[in-house]
């Protein structure tokens, strides 16, 4: 009887408990369920945005050997336009937006169109990363090119740390700094880019320093 009694205040505890507790774990499981497939749906959902911005990305690349500039142009800004808007945060973006700043600077007209794509591809990657040294050098050498030497110089000085790219960023910088009128601050910069470059001697840095009286005993 008491092995009896035992079992039935078992189970009549059974009974209390899920009376208590059962809707809240009925709950508890449907939001547990919720967000599996709500998190399955969303995977889903990403890798076909991804597959679609792959393909317009692919498109892009097509375009690139259009016969007509104009026409060229034309398709590399739409598609671009349409990764920047419906896949901002996709690598696909990104580099779409590096394109097409790469074609706007082969018009002169374009540059602060050119300027424009840099900085948004320049606003969605890691600071420090090898890709941002890279889009804000190229960003740099726009507004070099602009004749904004200013705007370049402090472009060019806010990445700190130029890391395995410090013999470009000097020489840029002592382009800038001699376009700017200050050929004794690009000597320097010359020397620093010289001194940083690695596998040998840069001509074309050579002729900068060459050219500003620079020799190679300098």
């Amino acid at each position: 009887m008491a092995e009896l009694r035992t079992e039935e205040e078992q189970i009549e505890a059974i009974k209390n408990w899920w009376k208590n507790n059962g809707s809240s774990l009925l709950i508890g499981i449907g939001a547990a369920l919720a967000i599996v497939f709500g998190w399955q749906t969303w995977q889903t959902k990403q890798a076909e945005e991804r597959s679609v911005a792959a393909s317009q990305f692919a498109s892009l690349l097509n375009a690139l050997s259009e016969n007509s500039d104009e026409k060229r142009i034309e398709t590399v800004t739409y598609i671009t336009g349409d990764l920047q808007e419906n896949y901002e945060d996709s690598a696909y973006a990104v580099y779409g937006s590096l394109i097409l700043a790469q074609q706007q600077l082969l018009d002169q007209s374009k540059l602060d169109a050119a300027e424009e794509s840099l900085q948004w591809a320049h606003a969605r990657v890691e600071k420090g990363a090898p890709l941002e040294l890279v889009i804000r050098s190229r960003l740099a050498q726009t507004q070099l090119t602009a004749g904004r030497h200013e705007d370049a110089l402090k472009t060019l000085r806010e990445a700190g740390d130029s890391g395995a790219f410090a013999a470009l960023y000097a020489e840029l910088e002592g382009d800038i700094l001699l376009a700017s009128g200050d050929k004794l601050a690009a000597k320097e910069a010359y020397r620093t880019a010289r001194e940083a470059t690695l596998g040998g001697r840069n001509g074309v840095l050579e002729l900068k320093l060459s050219d500003l009286a620079v020799g190679e005993d300098a």
